[in-house]
């Protein structure tokens, strides 16, 4: 083989996406020298086929709501229909920006980008083709592709994943959605607001079955709302071919005809074939194993992003790379606490929340010490300027600090930014509650909601 640089680096990134490129950004402002090592784009699945794409697209179903809801705010506007290869062109323009970017940014800083399918060939060397990089040390970045229950075949015509999906240059009149997750939530609502029917089937009781179970409720009911059919407790039992789509039937005999079958329960780690295991990395069920720090079992070689079993979510993913990459340069990085990553799925409405669950409050700290409040975003002055009910709902440890924030409703997602620094920072109602908001904002939410719960209630009521 050959030798792909003469010299040795201080770190190797095997894998561009979020985890990968953080890491390469933060080591060399550190002073390390870098390579990095992607097969497609740099930015990986968040910027080309995930979190960036699919947030145009939502946000293109959001000016098509609002065209046909003019109305109820005294505009005369109506709807005329989707086009696709406009929005596909706005949707791929702020993908190409961002790419380009980020492109400018790792050069910038001085990485070394490399073309190509790297395998790790020792704990310290990485194979591209016929050349060989060598380094001090190796962050596996290689990220997820879309799952799919056994025995049913994504073929990219009329099952497709999450990635097909965004690619589809039409919109169908009727979509089947395997998988009440994040994915699958967004997808659903996206494809209501440009006009199709959408049927949700979820094998859990519960949509988006990791957040509090009081969200998750209120999402069904505005799905149900919205036109959006529900079926939970339902799993898949087989779909097929029809003469105009595709036939999916359930574990009960249901049957639900549609022109498309989105495939939306969840993703798999990428680690076969690529010489982790022959280096000595040990796997659990694909996953990397790494400790608190992302070291895995070979000391030369850590793990981050959806390589490991964390929270599938870009925003963990920079950070993973931004611990590996400290580490190496001689910093003191703390580990993650997950429990204090916020979390977004930006349906209509969106749900947003970090920190714990009611129920998993309960199960940490036992239910005689755990205190909730809901309080519904009906006396909040800009949820009625933008018609948009929902609700806040606070989970404090008794006579302690404030343990979760899970909020429904539209543009909350923006509130999540306060809402987990009231988490980290462990801080008490009692200290929230006299920080003023900004009126009228529906930032006006928190601090409300944190008067309530001191017992200092203002506009809420029963």
């Amino acid at each position: 083989m050959l030798k792909g640089a003469e010299k040795v680096y201080d770190l190797m990134v095997l894998g561009g996406g979020s985890s990968g490129y953080a890491a390469a950004l933060r080591a060399a402002g550190l002073g390390l020298s870098v390579v990095l090592i992607e097969k497609a784009e740099v930015g990986g699945t968040c910027l080309h086929r995930g979190c960036i794409p699919t947030k145009a697209l939502l946000h293109a179903g959001s000016v098509a709501d609002s065209a046909r809801e003019g109305a109820n705010f005294g505009i005369r506007s109506t709807f005329d229909g989707m086009n696709m290869p406009g929005v596909t062109a706005y949707k791929d323009g702020v993908v190409g920006r961002l790419y380009q970017g980020l492109q400018s940014t790792l050069k910038a800083r001085g990485v070394h980008i490399v073309a190509g399918e790297g395998r790790l060939r020792s704990p310290h060397e990485i194979a591209v083709g016929q050349a060989v990089y060598s380094g001090r040390h190796i962050l596996l970045a290689t990220g997820s592709a879309p799952a799919s229950p056994p025995g049913l075949v994504i073929d990219g015509d009329r099952i497709l994943s999450s990635e097909q999906a965004l690619r589809l240059d039409r919109v169908p009149d009727s979509v089947v959605v395997l998988g009440g997750g994040v994915i699958g939530c967004e997808f659903a609502s996206l494809w209501k607001s440009f006009g199709a029917e959408v049927t949700v089937i979820e094998a859990l009781p519960h949509l988006v079955p990791t957040e509090d179970e009081d969200s998750s409720k209120l999402l069904e009911r505005a799905f149900r709302r919205r036109g959006i059919t529900v079926q939970l407790n339902s799993r898949l039992a087989q779909a097929a071919y029809t003469a105009s789509g595709v036939r999916v039937t359930t574990e009960s005999g249901t049957h639900v005809d549609a022109e498309l079958l989105l495939v939306a329960v969840g993703r798999r780690p990428v680690s076969a074939g690529l010489g982790y295991e022959d280096a000595g990395v040990e796997l659990d069920r694909g996953y990397v194993k790494v400790d608190a720090y992302c070291r895995s079992s070979v000391p030369s070689v850590s793990a981050a992003g959806d390589l490991i079993a964390t929270p599938q979510l870009a925003h963990a993913g920079f950070a993973e790379g931004i611990l590996v990459a400290e580490r190496l340069a001689g910093l003191d990085p703390v580990p993650i606490d997950y429990d204090g990553v916020p979390r977004v799925t930006y349906s209509q409405p969106e749900v947003a929340s970090v920190g714990l669950t009611e129920a998993l409050a309960k199960e940490r700290y036992g239910a005689d010490q755990v205190v909730t409040l809901r309080q519904s975003l009906v006396s909040n002055g800009k949820s009625k300027i933008l018609k948009a009910p929902g609700e806040i709902k606070l989970v404090r440890r008794k006579d302690g600090p404030v343990l979760g924030v899970h909020l429904v409703g539209e543009r909350v997602g923006e509130l999540i930014g306060e809402a987990q620094l009231i988490v980290n920072w462990d801080a008490l109602p009692e200290e929230v509650a006299p920080l003023i908001h900004a009126h009228p904002t529906q930032s006006e939410i928190l601090g409300e909601a944190h008067l309530a719960l001191t017992g200092k209630p203002l506009h809420a009521h029963d």
